[in-house]
């Protein structure tokens, strides 16, 4: 007898509807799965014979042959085992292949029948309900993360007995409790910093825009103690961003339950791997520029990363999603981030400070080396981090956080109006074409901006970006036109670093 089970693959970040099918036919008792499954799939098999017979079912001693269909698609994880066993059962008529028509199932079993946690379980109900699916059956741990997705009926179970009863209409298990709300401990507040009023500036601005940002200076000076300060001053997540960033940390298995509340922030060592940092592997998965999408990717001691590990982030971060080929099959994962990046201005860090740097000039050029030009370029803002002066250190915070956060969320409901029918949604996100079309300057800052062009300050990416720059500080400051200060403003905060110069002499 032959009976179909929906259930759902991972493929990067998007599911993909699959059908389980299982044919029983009479001869020497097999059991073999066909359909490009990986290791866990085909693994599957001794998982599901002694679960079905340990939940109370008799494992059929005929020739069974199951199919993942489509076959052309790899499948990998063992979020299938569930869908297999109920085709069986289905197959054996054990249980009605009637009720199994309008259901989709995804989890892993145990040898003991239970169904174990199973990542990706947000991105399987958004499958269901593309594929009009009204019932989802999973593992009663991902429940309530299942029932974000409206428009299905969700049941979490326990077991596979348990999942035979919900599927067939015996019992419909009861949602499990919603977890209080943990106390999440509150990010750390501007109001810690003393002095910095320029990287405190240049913070405000790429909150507000979606701006890259690096940081340098020399060791101690506050930069990491910024950075970290950053995500307290972003605007919340719409409702749609959360469930786009909750469905990435699902399939990652770095989350688990509701909805994601805060904007996330990622700071990976300096020793990760470009597949790491942008994904990769076999099969695919996000890297720490995925798990920060819509959030704060931040790099603490930039020059210390291999080379190759930041080469590797230029495209995502002009793109904004990064493509992994493997075996001929293309994965897009999204990389929509605010890269921050902290960095000292020369191997021992002291650059330009009062004649205390020990390095020579190959080190010097070996240090700037390590950071290409063209991914600096991609940085909106370099900001120098200064030493603060004793009586700054003395004196009252410059900001605190709520202050800068109202400003950053009035600035940005100032750019969703005027990108409003665009797939911009800041600043940080305008191409060519829309900074054409939705920023407008004034002569002078027309002028500005041809002279540091013209003098050979900027190349091409970076007189656009310059302008997203100025338009995000005219914004900060409740005007539509660009004047000539928010173009100077921003030319200024591109400066070079130490380093640099002192080569340059």
């Amino acid at each position: 007898m032959l009976s179909r089970v929906t259930t759902f693959a991972i493929d990067g970040v998007e599911p993909r509807r699959v059908s389980v099918e299982v044919d029983i036919r009479s001869g020497l008792p097999a059991f073999t799965i066909v359909g490009l499954g990986d290791t866990a799939v085909r693994e599957s098999r001794e998982r599901i014979r002694a679960a079905i017979q340990n939940a109370g079912f008799r494992f059929p001693q005929s020739r069974i042959t199951a199919n993942l269909a489509p076959a052309s698609m790899r499948k990998a994880g063992p979020g299938f085992d569930t869908a297999l066993a109920l085709a069986v059962l289905a197959a054996s008529e054990q249980i009605p292949s009637a009720p199994l028509t309008d259901v989709a199932v995804f989890g892993e079993l145990s040898l003991g029948g239970e169904l174990r946690d199973a990542p990706g379980v947000l991105a399987v109900a958004e499958g269901a309900r593309r594929s009009g699916i009204s019932r989802l059956v999973v593992p009663r741990e991902r429940a309530r993360e299942a029932t974000l997705v409206e428009g299905i009926e969700v049941a979490g179970v326990g077991g596979l007995a348990e999942a035979v009863d919900a599927i067939i209409g015996l019992r419909t298990p009861p949602l499990p409790p919603a977890q209080p709300a943990s106390r999440a401990p509150a990010d750390p507040d501007l109001a810690d910093i003393r002095g910095h009023a320029g990287p405190l500036l240049a913070l405000q601005i790429a909150a507000a825009g979606g701006h890259n940002l690096m940081l340098e200076g020399p060791p101690g000076t506050g930069k990491t103690m910024l950075a970290r300060r950053l995500p307290s001053i972003l605007p919340p997540l719409t409702r749609d961003q959360a469930l786009e960033v909750t469905r990435i940390h699902s399939i990652s298995g770095v989350h688990s339950g509701g909805l994601v509340g805060s904007r996330p922030f990622r700071a990976p060592h300096h020793t990760i791997s470009p597949a790491g940092l942008v994904g990769g592997g076999s099969p695919p998965k996000p890297g720490e520029a995925s798990l920060a999408h819509l959030g704060v990717l931040f790099l603490d001691e930039l020059s210390e990363f291999q080379r190759t590990t930041l080469e590797a982030l230029r495209q995502p971060l002009e793109d904004g999603r990064v493509t992994i080929v493997r075996g001929q099959r293309a994965l897009a994962f999204p990389t929509r981030v605010m890269l921050v990046a902290a960095t000292n201005p020369c191997p021992c860090g002291y650059a330009g400070v009062d004649q205390r740097c020990t390095c020579s000039e190959l080190d010097l050029r070996r240090h700037q080396r390590r950071l290409s030009g063209p991914l600096l370029d991609r940085m909106d803002l370099l900001v120098g981090v200064e030493r603060p002066e004793e009586w700054e250190l003395r004196g009252p915070p410059t900001i605190d956080s709520a202050t800068a956060r109202a400003r950053v969320g009035e600035a940005r409901e100032r750019q969703v109006a005027r990108l409003r029918g665009t797939t911009a949604s800041c600043n940080g996100d305008l191409d060519a074409g829309l900074v054409r079309a939705r920023v407008r300057l004034d002569e002078r800052a027309l002028a500005a901006l041809g002279d540091a062009y013209t003098a050979g300050t900027l190349s091409a990416r970076g007189r656009h970006r310059v302008v997203r720059v100025a338009q995000t500080i005219a914004d900060l400051e409740g005007r539509d036109r660009l004047a000539e200060t928010d173009v100077l403003l921003a030319l200024s905060l591109r400066q070079r670093s130490a380093g640099e110069e002192l080569l340059a002499a």
